[in-house]
């Protein structure tokens, strides 16, 4: 791609400002601009996205095919010129439009496509798909709203509809052509001998197609995204009686579908609409997967030696069912054929060790919503009893009135995998451990991040930085990092490393000041709690450590602190009301430490709004300290603690998910480690008094759930935070309170640490030096060896 000019992309960019918006560049407006940009590169990404897909074809070549819920894209404009080696180019053309780039870039809007850790693991996963050669199309929903926008109104979390789409999305095409019937409810016939399933609603499934361009631009894959339409216009009779909104039902109920990520499901009807959600999103990516394959004149019974297909976590576990429904319905298929043809396709990732992730839905909801999967699942159920018939009375997929999806995908899937090793051991032991002594099939693969995205694009100072030391090369091959080792030592490096920080941390504090109206020091520590707001990540426990400090400095304010600029950021979901009392406290908190002239510059607290992708790119390169403090045995993985490791930025954490090889890799010394292990905790937790005796143990944690308790942080509401209090007393089950004092102990070497800023550097470059193991680049070989059985393409 070099060899395009800044002449020539400027005279595209003009060429879409007038032919393809009908602007004139003395009236265009900011979208317009970026808008004219973005096409202009997105030409650049459709002849390679072509070729690749030609090629594919030509060579008969695997494809996979990965079924997620979620893709946390993020922007793409940037993206798509650091992939293609263009963005410097564009930079230039845009300037001598008289245009600032950085401002052009930060006018898209961030995808809505997703929540937290899984969506952006699909989207590095799409990504590294693309850089290492793997045929690949991902499948999603098309969401109009995504999850939702978060703001603060005093303090309290408030959710607000995304408006991504509002605008025109210029990295898609429309495919009205690829466009599959979806159906639901109704009830079963018997025609012919077989049962057929007739189906009480109908909806269509239309396809839009996103290229993921890879590093250098030498292959592209499609992201396909389904939005969910009414297969019968609106009523025409009703509107011409002057009923508009029940002539529009058709076309609203079926627009529901496609609206909003992860409704909320404590009403019925929150439960029927998520589950619909999945049977649509993975009956039409089977429905097209089959129409790709038969198109090729392949027989069916080789569709395993074609197609791989990778279930996201349990949302797309109904896989199993419909495409066993697809072979024997639609294909005349026998059903042991079709069980053998669907288990050889299918792999599970599992992402999570806690019960209430692992999706199961009653047998009314299902039976009712997909009567004829329910006699699939049902039939699957049986064939495996039968199969193996030392299996325990207590495993099962059918149990106690409920359809448990993990199970399912465990069964019909030839492989399933963990995201770090920690995680898959405790998938092995603790969550399938029966069906796992009855067929093993449970691997690991641990997880990764996309370095172009989370270091050559989001850090620009320390990019430039590692390619001055080592050279070109290194952003597809990240174990080349290791060669900034021997530089550790020299200093001239580590200032240059420092400044790299430094430079992140002025433009942080200036976005802060800007955003959140609060003024913090670039000298001081910035420390990062960035997830989705859960029990499990104890953004209590920082919460609470912080008020201890807070704490100490007005009760030695003469003493030497190093300055803090605690950072949280994240949302709850909209009906999980401790979350969002936690996220009350923290922003109650930071009103009143914030606002101490005592404490002064020595601790400030942060809680931006809305946190998503394009944050998570001001705020990882500037980071110091990286919190990942879960509560041991509970984080499948993380993939932030990644991202901040590869940004220079040391962790406080406990061994949990991919902390575990992160610290594997970095050693014990650039590593801050606290707390209970995975084997400590159910001892401890056996303890009913565990939390009871930790707080009477700790003088510094009586005084911060005292302080809270007297309203000392809602004086207008003195009683609000008595729940939480009460919890942490009687029903502490993340072991907060047991975590706190080593915890504090862990914080104090943090400040002691920092203290020694050569010290501090070492350790920091030390994280970014040794951070190569976690490129997605590693998971997905990792995955086409040994689940897909693919090759590179290129």
């Amino acid at each position: 791609m070099t060899d395009l000019t800044a002449p020539q992309l400027k005279a595209d960019i003009l060429r879409h400002l007038t032919y393809t918006l009908g602007k004139d560049a003395p009236h265009a407006s900011r979208y317009d601009w970026r808008m004219a940009l973005s096409f202009a590169i997105r030409d650049r990404i459709v002849e390679p996205w072509f070729a690749s897909t030609r090629k594919t074809w030509e060579t008969g070549h695997k494809r996979v095919y990965y079924l997620s819920m979620e893709f946390l894209i993020g922007r793409l404009l940037e993206d798509a010129t650091i992939n293609l080696g263009l963005r410097d180019l564009a930079e230039a053309a845009m300037g001598d439009l008289g245009q600032d780039f950085r401002a052009i870039v930060e006018d898209e809007p961030d995808a809505a496509l997703g929540n937290g850790g899984l969506g952006r693991l699909a989207a590095c996963f799409m990504e590294s798909m693309a850089t290492v050669g793997c045929p690949a199309y991902g499948y999603g929903i098309r969401y109009e709203h995504g999850l939702f926008r978060q703001r603060f109104e005093q303090g309290r979390q408030v959710e607000a509809p995304e408006d991504w789409l509002t605008q025109r999305h210029p990295w898609e095409f429309e495919r009205p052509e690829a466009a599959y019937t979806i159906g639901f409810k109704g009830h079963l016939e018997t025609r012919a001998g077989r049962e057929v399933w007739v189906p009480g609603e109908t909806v269509l499934a239309e396809a839009y197609d996103t290229p993921v361009i890879g590093w250098q631009g030498k292959w592209a894959n499609t992201l396909r995204l389904w939005s969910a339409k009414s297969t019968t216009l609106f009523d025409l009779d009703r509107f011409n009686r002057g009923d508009y909104a029940a002539a529009a039902e058709p076309e609203a109920l079926a627009r529901t579908l496609s609206r909003v990520l992860y409704p909320d499901d404590t009403t019925y009807q929150g439960k029927e609409l998520r589950l619909k959600q999945e049977f649509f999103l993975t009956s039409a990516a089977l429905q097209d997967i089959l129409r790709r394959f038969t198109a090729g004149g392949h027989a069916l019974r080789d569709l395993p030696k074609h197609v791989a297909i990778q279930m996201n976590d349990t949302h797309p576990a109904i896989a199993g069912p419909e495409l066993i429904r697809l072979l024997v319905d639609d294909h005349g298929m026998e059903f042991s054929d079709a069980m053998e043809t669907a288990r050889a396709c299918l792999g599970y990732t599992n992402h999570t060790l806690l019960p209430e992730a692992l999706e199961r839905w009653a047998t009314y909801t299902f039976g009712n919503i997909l009567p004829r999967h329910m006699q699939i699942v049902e039939r699957i159920d049986g064939w495996h009893r039968e199969t193996y018939p030392s299996r325990p009375h207590w495993v099962g997929i059918v149990k106690h009135h409920e359809v448990r999806m993990g199970e399912l995908a465990v069964i019909m899937s030839h492989k399933v995998n963990g995201v770090s090793a920690l995680h898959s051991d405790l998938v092995k032991k603790n969550l399938f451990s029966e069906l796992e002594a009855l067929h093993p099939r449970i691997v690991n693969q641990t997880n990764g991040v996309t370095p172009r995205r989370w270091l050559k694009m989001c850090n620009r100072p320390l990019a430039g930085l590692i390619t001055e030391t080592l050279g070109d090369g290194w952003e597809s091959d990240l174990d080349r990092l290791r060669g900034l080792e021997p530089h550790v030592g020299d200093k001239g490096f580590l200032k240059a490393f420092g400044a790299a920080k430094r430079q992140n941390k002025v433009a942080l504090a200036g976005w802060i000041k800007d955003h959140c109206g609060v003024s913090v020091s670039a000298d001081a520590l910035f420390d990062v709690q960035v997830k989705r707001v859960h029990e499990y990540k104890r953004q209590l426990l920082n919460i609470l450590d912080t008020i201890a400090r807070y704490h100490d400095i007005r009760q030695n304010p003469g003493a030497t602190w190093v300055p803090r600029v605690k950072i949280f950021g994240g949302k709850a979901a909209p009906g999980y009301a401790v979350a969002k009392e936690i996220i009350h406290l923290i922003n109650d908190v930071a009103q009143v430490v914030n606002n101490d002239p005592v404490v002064g510059d020595r601790l400030k607290v942060v809680y931006p709004e809305n946190y998503n992708v394009s944050l998570a790119e001001r705020l990882i390169p500037a980071a110091d300290l990286s919190e990942q403090i879960s509560t041991a045995g509970k984080e499948a993985s993380g993939t932030g603690n990644m991202k901040f490791m590869m940004n220079g930025a040391p962790t406080i954490g406990t061994l949990d998910g991919a902390n575990v090889e992160i610290l594997q890799e970095v050693g014990a010394e650039n590593f801050f480690l606290f707390g209970l292990t995975a084997e400590e905790v159910g001892p401890r937790r056996a303890n009913p008094d565990h939390a009871r005796d930790a707080i009477l143990a700790s003088q510094s944690l009586q005084d911060v759930l005292q302080m809270i308790a007297e309203g000392r942080f809602s004086p207008e509401d003195p009683g609000r935070y008595h729940q939480l209090v009460h919890r942490v007393w009687h029903h502490d089950y993340f072991l907060v309170a047991s975590d706190f004092e080593a915890y504090r102990t862990a914080q104090a070497e943090v400040d002691r640490a920092y203290a020694d800023q050569a010290r501090w550097l070492k350790m920091a470059a030390l994280n970014t030096a040794r951070s190569g193991f976690f490129s997605s680049d590693r998971t997905i070989r990792g995955y086409m060896k040994d689940i897909w059985n693919v090759t590179s393409a290129l």
